[in-house]
């Protein structure tokens, strides 16, 4: 799925405000919506990295939360409990997207640059939030990710500190 005219104007308005935190090091999902963000910050030169895709939904993509609920509530029960073992109906097990999850924060962790620019989807942000702040997948959605925002964390090793969450750049910057 590619960026709606929304997301190229909310893309392209943050490109200035990303190259204000002279990021060192980029890595990106390789779905199209983010590669296209990407590729409206000038100067950045993204690494692709495939465990920053979003979680593969199956056949709940593109359906909203309550028509999910209409369709199954028991496999929806079995989702806000956080079984691994629950896969989405035609998508992913959750255990694997945390599998991911974990990779990906230790890729990030180990990074010997200061500022790394992570372009990505909002379930992948917000399980990385929970890796990086210690808390259990499970309150993922805890955190109400803005599209074309940033989330910034300050990381020490394996753990962070989120100083930043839905940030957009002021009017002035845009």
């Amino acid at each position: 799925m590619e960026l709606s005219e929304e997301g190229r104007l909310q893309a392209a308005s943050i490109g200035a405000f990303i190259q204000s935190f002279h990021s060192e090091r980029c890595l990106c999902s390789p779905l199209k919506r983010c590669l296209e963000t990407v590729s409206a910050i000038p100067g950045i030169q993204a690494e692709i990295n495939h465990d920053l895709r979003e979680v593969d939904f199956g056949n709940w993509e593109g359906k909203t939360f309550d028509q999910i609920q209409a369709m199954d509530q028991a496999a929806v029960d079995r989702w806000a409990c956080f079984d691994p073992d629950f896969s989405f109906p035609g998508g992913e097990r959750l255990g694997d997207f945390i599998a991911r999850v974990n990779r990906i924060a230790t890729v990030i962790a180990s990074c010997p640059e200061k500022t790394i620019l992570i372009v990505a989807h909002a379930g992948i942000i917000r399980a990385l939030i929970c890796q990086f702040l210690g808390l259990h997948p499970r309150n993922y959605l805890l955190f109400n990710i803005k599209f074309g925002s940033l989330a910034i964390l300050d990381l020490s090793g394996d753990n962070g500190v989120l100083t930043g969450l839905n940030v957009f750049p002021r009017k002035e910057e845009s």
